[in-house]
């Protein structure tokens, strides 16, 4: 799949919104993808999977062992992953602000473990569950995502593979934009800022 057809998937599902966005990073944004409108279809959401799939080398496929995603951002393409990978997929997460494994999800002591996100921008949230899952005994062996908004900067401490990488830009709080500052402000992610 093509960076372009990737896109294609997100206007069709009307996933690529334009206005004043905090994103779960805490950075401000005039555009956010909205993963869960764009996996919303379970067919676009295997296709999207399938591709990213395919993305990750042949000797890291082979040594996964489970698939885990953070909660809930990354629950459906973790999901899927799973599914194109044939492994079981577990997702971390945060009843106290912390990741952890809940609901009965356990890993092997030494598993080799694929972490999945919907969308990385600073790599926080995800070197979290990576921390998360070395304590709880799995070794995190790469990471892939929808997109990566990092401009490639991102650094997991893993191997990591996109589907997508997507530039646009982000502020901090005290640098946005005039025009940007006086547009509503929506938080459509699902961890407080």
């Amino acid at each position: 799949m093509t960076p372009e057809e990737v896109l294609e998937e997100f206007r069709a599902s009307e996933a690529l919104l334009n206005g004043h966005f905090v994103l779960s990073s805490g950075r401000h944004s005039a555009n956010y993808l909205q993963c869960a409108r764009v996996l919303m279809n379970p067919d676009r959401a295997q296709r999207l999977a399938i591709a990213l799939a395919q993305k990750i080398p042949r000797d890291i496929r082979r040594a996964v062992d489970v698939v885990i995603s953070p909660a809930m951002g990354g629950l459906i393409i973790g999901h899927e992953m799973g599914r194109a990978l044939e492994k079981d997929a577990m997702f971390l997460e945060r009843p106290d602000g912390a990741f952890h494994l809940r609901r009965g999800f356990r890993i092997e002591e030494g598993a080799k473990v694929l972490m999945v996100e919907d969308v990385v921008t600073t790599g926080l949230s995800s070197r979290e569950a990576i921390a998360a899952v070395a304590k709880e005994g799995g070794q995190v062996i790469a990471e892939v995502s929808l997109v990566d908004r990092s401009g490639g900067e991102v650094d997991l401490g893993v191997p990591y593979f996109p589907l997508v990488a997507i530039t646009f830009p982000t502020y901090a709080q005290n640098e946005v934009p005039e025009e940007l500052a006086k547009v509503e402000i929506t938080k459509p992610g699902s961890r407080k800022a």
